[in-house]
């Protein structure tokens, strides 16, 4: 159930999938697979949903973490949740933990936020890269805000491959449309191709709220009817605006070039 994002599938597949499901090629070949996957774009545009949906996929344990469920104001619990985290993830391995909003979890350390957080992103550091081995742990992360996260997590052997989820083109939107409306019962009049080029710049979200406005129209018209006109979803177009702008996507497309510019001037400060 997922619209559009072929590209976006065929990348995760080959980082996610196959070091989980064929760990021999990688070993026949000599290298290590990918150990983290950063999965950034807009809000609304289903990072977190393909993040499941390939751990489904793929048969491997699936363990999903929101940042401040990891989080304790007693000194050093934190640290220790995160340890037990990755001790249960090799334990049941092959598997996959997600990291959703990565940002708020893992911020950049000296923004003057609580060291709390400065501990948290070191005990991650420590387990991605540190002593001990996390053969079949693959972890990705989701975030919205990837200039918040802090840099030495999203370097090579932790979370070093990066893949933008984009916001959906029309054929995509088409997709989603056709998810969403699977169980609707649609009026003739009702034309998705045509919605899908009237609603540029509507995240995967947006229109799945498109949809249930369009019903809820209906219901408001009439609290016995049997189907969802055109009429309902131009209602609902005047209530839902887009929730992504060009500027937006600049910023996302742009980002892996920014952090590289960053990394260099790093290194020719130290």
């Amino acid at each position: 159930d997922i619209g559009g994002l072929k590209d976006v599938i065929r990348k995760v597949r080959e980082m996610i999938e196959l070091p989980l499901r064929h760990p021999e090629l990688f070993e026949r070949l000599g290298v290590e697979p990918p150990k983290g996957v950063l999965l950034y774009g807009p809000p609304g545009c289903g990072k977190t949903l393909l993040a499941k949906a390939v751990a489904n996929e793929s048969g491997a344990n699936f363990i999903a973490v929101r940042g401040p469920e990891l989080l304790s104001k007693w000194f050093g619990e934190s640290e220790q949740r995160i340890r037990e985290l990755f001790r249960r993830a090799r334990q049941v391995a092959p598997s996959i933990i997600l990291f959703d909003e990565i940002d708020a979890l893992a911020p950049r350390r000296g923004m003057g936020l609580h060291e709390a957080t400065e501990r948290i992103v070191s005990q991650l550091l420590t387990e991605m890269s540190g002593i001990e081995e996390t053969k079949g742990v693959v972890v990705i992360a989701t975030t919205n805000r990837p200039d918040l996260v802090d840099p030495a997590l999203l370097r090579p052997g932790r979370i070093d491959r990066f893949i933008l989820v984009p916001a959906p083109d029309e054929e995509a939107r088409l997709e989603i449309l056709k998810i969403h409306t699977k169980k609707m019962p649609l009026d003739k009049s009702v034309d998705l191709k045509e919605l899908a080029r009237k609603t540029e710049a509507f995240s995967g979200a947006d229109l799945e709220a498109l949809c249930r406005e369009a019903a809820m129209n209906a219901l408001r018209e009439d609290i016995n009817a049997k189907v969802v006109k055109k009429k309902h979803f131009e209602e609902g177009l005047k209530k839902i605006t887009p929730s992504l702008s060009k500027d937006m996507m600049k910023y996302y497309e742009k980002f892996v070039e920014r952090s590289k510019r960053l990394r260099r001037e790093e290194k020719e400060i130290a």
